[in-house]
């Protein structure tokens, strides 16, 4: 194998595990719905959190593979949208826990957060801890979203 390509298939398998963990965090959080549901803020969801921002019909029940295949595809995109505003490396687990805080609260909304900022300036433990502060969803703090943001933060913290 050449060198030039090492670094490539060394990222891409860093980035498969990153995915493979944020596999586990986000159905865990967002939890299996094969038929359309209106989330605790009014928006119609399906599967595993997908809403109309993630081009789902929102007229259809799907199965439990379809709604697996569609999580592996959308946080394969939501990886994108982390990797385009942090310019900085990180080990997986910090990489799957930004997938999982994005595909929660979208690209923009990171990209413009103080997770991404602190980030990009190396202050980690700044950029996990302000993860804490997104548990709101309509105003108010649901325990679902604190749970799932403690989660966030342990698997940002990790040491290699």
């Amino acid at each position: 194998m050449s060198e030039a390509k090492t670094p490539n298939l060394q990222r891409a398998g860093l980035t498969g595990a990153a995915l493979l963990i944020a596999v586990t965090v986000v159905s865990a959080y967002e939890g299996l719905s094969t038929k359309p549901y209106r989330d605790s803020v009014g928006v119609l969801t399906v599967c595993y959190g997908a809403t109309a921002a993630d081009y789902v019909d929102l007229s259809k029940t799907y199965t439990p593979a379809e709604c697996k295949a569609m999580l592996g595809t959308d946080l394969q995109k939501y990886y994108q949208m982390v990797t385009s505003c942090v310019h900085v490396p990180m080990p997986p687990h910090r990489e799957a826990a930004m997938v999982s805080f994005t595909y929660n609260v979208g690209g923009g909304a990171f990209c413009k957060s103080a997770v991404a900022r602190d980030l990009n300036a190396g202050r980690v433990q700044a950029a996990c801890d302000a993860l804490l502060a997104y548990n709101r969803a309509g105003g108010r703090v649901l325990a679902g979203l604190t749970a799932r943001r403690k989660s966030e933060r342990t698997l940002c913290l990790m040491e290699n």
